[in-house]
């Protein structure tokens, strides 16, 4: 459903003054592009108005219209999100989708000067995406996003900054012993105005505080207490560790029978990950292509099992591979938005995504997601399965 103009006080909101700005230079501007709407009735749509006049309106911010002709004023690079938390947060936590003159346009399209911006919301959708906040660009929107997995997921977010503070830990080599003492985690929640460990491990879950900053801070106090030389000890042993896994397991995490440092490549025309049944093929000056064992280009190669090798999954290894997948389904408002926030909440990078809708209103989407085994892959095939709409998810392959 689309926001409906005049249902309430959300645009007429967005006309409020900008903190930290003169009242008198903000009221000229919105004064002076008043004046220039009513030229703009004179022509045929916003774009076209905009170009005419040939002028670069204020470098650091970009004015867009509603619906009914308010103007919005936002950072420059902003996208249709930043427009809907500044009409209200309501309308943002709610967003399914955008149109900017009238087309329907990607919730990271870039707003730009003389753009009609209308925000389409959905009961369906039950608040913003983390992944939002790498897209806005202005602070009111991030700090209504964060305010948002604040307030309603607040235990899950603690127990999503344990594990990331857990996991940073374990990245630079130390121990929660060594870096969480006391009076050291004292010192960072004061720093970061934190009444509890809980209040620290919460912001570190919804993207206030990354696991990083943390950390460094907690090894800073620690070194101070340690003397030069065996805090370097430290890290050259960690360091050291590193060197010599690396050279154990390949960083694709396969293990070539008998070869050592070998170049191997994950074969896209199947795209094997671990679970699957996979086989080496001996290339020619491009080291070994890991292929599934099914894969037509193997089952059917003239040379024969002459270049084929044995290859194994290095299981320990918490590697990540490319997954292709299609998705088939109803075409409909928020769609994509809905199959997106599934892969998120599932915490699997979504690293392609292209989508089209045929003429009988079927949209077919192909994925390509980042997962660490087929028992993940599945588990995200069958949650996808259960979005509305969706009648057929399928792995691709050849």
């Amino acid at each position: 459903m689309g926001y409906a103009p005049g249902s309430g006080s959300g645009y007429s909101s967005s006309l409020e003054v900008q903190r930290g700005r003169s009242a008198d230079e903000y009221d000229k501007k919105l004064a002076w592009l008043r004046q220039l709407l009513e030229w703009q009735k004179e022509m045929r749509d916003a774009r076209e108005f905009m170009e005419t006049l040939k002028i670069d309106l204020f470098t650091d911010e970009v004015f867009v219209f509603t619906p009914r002709g308010d103007v919005i004023s936002l950072p420059n690079g902003s996208t249709p999100i930043d427009f809907a938390y500044a009409i209200h947060s309501a309308i943002g936590n709610k967003m399914s989708g955008a149109k900017v003159n009238n087309k329907i346009v990607p919730i990271d399209y870039v707003l730009k000067n003389g753009d009609i911006v209308e925000i389409l919301t959905s009961t369906n959708v039950h608040g913003p995406s983390r992944d939002w906040l790498k897209i806005v660009k202005s602070s009111q929107a991030k700090n209504k996003i964060n305010q948002w997995f604040k307030k309603e997921k607040r235990e899950e977010n603690i127990i999503r900054g344990k594990e990331m503070i857990e996991k940073e830990l374990k990245k630079q080599g130390f121990t929660a012993n060594q870096l969480f003492k006391p009076e050291w985690v004292e010192i960072i929640l004061k720093r970061y105005t934190f009444a509890s460990l809980e209040d620290l491990w919460a912001a570190i879950g919804y993207g206030a505080l990354t696991a990083n900053k943390v950390i460094s801070k907690l090894r800073d106090e620690y070194r101070k207490t340690v003397k030069a030389e065996e805090f370097a000890e430290q890290m050259a042993k960690e360091e050291k560790k590193n060197r010599i896994q690396g050279k154990r397991v390949p960083e694709n995490g396969i293990i070539v029978k008998g070869i050592e440092n070998c170049l191997v490549r994950i074969s896209r025309c199947c795209n094997p990950v671990p679970g699957d049944d996979i086989i080496g093929y001996i290339t020619r000056g491009r080291g070994v292509s890991v292929h599934r064992k099914d894969c037509i280009n193997i089952v059917n190669s003239i040379d024969g099992d002459n270049r084929l090798i044995e290859v194994s999954w290095y299981t320990a290894n918490n590697v990540a591979y490319k997954a292709d997948i299609t998705v088939m389904a109803n075409d409909r408002t928020a769609l994509l938005m809905e199959i997106t926030n599934v892969i998120g909440e599932a915490k699997i990078p979504l690293k392609a995504i292209n989508a089209r809708t045929t003429k009988d209103q079927i949209a077919i989407m192909n994925l390509t997601l980042e997962i660490t085994n087929t028992e993940q892959l599945e588990n995200i095939i069958k949650k996808i399965r259960r979005v509305d709409g969706v009648f057929e998810v399928t792995r691709n392959r050849q």
